[in-house]
């Protein structure tokens, strides 16, 4: 069960999931990084600090919009990971396809950079 929280801060959309994402809950995932993109954001800001669990179909979420960010010159930042969920985006390699920084700070600079 996961619950997504949105917040914007100087023209940043901050997307923060609560709890575990897996295959039925991805889909609120997609649902909400599809309203952030609809609505016009170019930065997107991913709090991961209260994510306890990602499975594979919520990972797929996040895969399935590299390419159209990519596109639309939108840049995606993921932030705050215990080291659990962080194990999982490195094991798949993902760590070396999406943005993921330890802090906020370090989150705001990649997007700004």
């Amino acid at each position: 069960m996961v619950q997504i929280k949105r917040t914007q801060q100087d023209g940043i959309d901050i997307i923060r999931p609560e709890g575990e994402i897996d295959a039925s809950s991805s889909i609120e995932l997609d649902l909400t990084i599809a309203k952030s993109i609809g609505e016009g954001f170019t930065r997107i800001l991913v709090d991961c600090s209260a994510l306890d669990y990602i499975s594979s179909a919520g990972l797929g979420v996040f895969m399935s919009y590299i390419e159209e960010m990519r596109d639309k010159k939108i840049r995606m930042v993921l932030f705050g990971m215990h080291n659990k969920v962080a194990n999982t985006f490195d094991i798949l390699g993902l760590n070396r396809l999406l943005t993921i920084t330890a802090t906020k700070e370090e989150a705001l600079r990649a997007l700004n950079g």
